[in-house]
């Protein structure tokens, strides 16, 4: 008997719950592998991704209480589920903002104020006089034939 692994230390009508008991310790360290890797990630994300990962985590969460509360038969637009779910989606609309704040035009004040110099600029006296023809010379050049 002892060849084929099995112990006789223990009585062999908790043979299931033991195996279920070990099935359910290899979920629970999986599981819990996996969550500090989750949460490691979500440490490197900046706080406005962290900010969004969570108000997703809390929608989906809340979206499945809905589908549960169908499946029940009770009407979830008469259970508070409605409420949070509003709650969740006016945190995401903040967020939203916020996002869309950042990716917003910025002013550049120097080239602003270099296009306003240039726009208002006004040649020297001197500069003029050379660039355009008097106005003697102007009248003899339309009276020529």
């Amino acid at each position: 008997m002892a060849a084929d692994g099995t112990n006789e230390d223990y009585p062999h009508e908790i043979d299931e719950q033991l195996t279920g008991f070990d099935s359910s310790v290899a979920s629970y360290v999986l599981i819990q592998q996996v969550r500090i890797k989750l949460y490691l990630i979500y440490l490197q994300l900046e706080p406005l991704d962290q900010a969004k990962l969570d108000l997703m985590s809390a929608y989906v969460l809340n979206s499945l209480f809905w589908m549960y509360l169908i499946t029940q038969g009770v009407n979830p637009r008469e259970h508070a589920i409605k409420q949070e779910l509003e709650r969740i989606r006016t945190c995401m609309n903040k967020v939203k903002e916020i996002t869309d704040k950042k990716k917003a035009a910025r002013l550049d004040k120097g080239a602003a104020a270099r296009f306003v110099r240039n726009a208002l600029f006004e040649p020297d006296d001197k500069k003029l006089s050379k660039k355009t023809p008097s106005k003697k010379r102007l009248c003899k050049m339309s009276s020529s034939p």
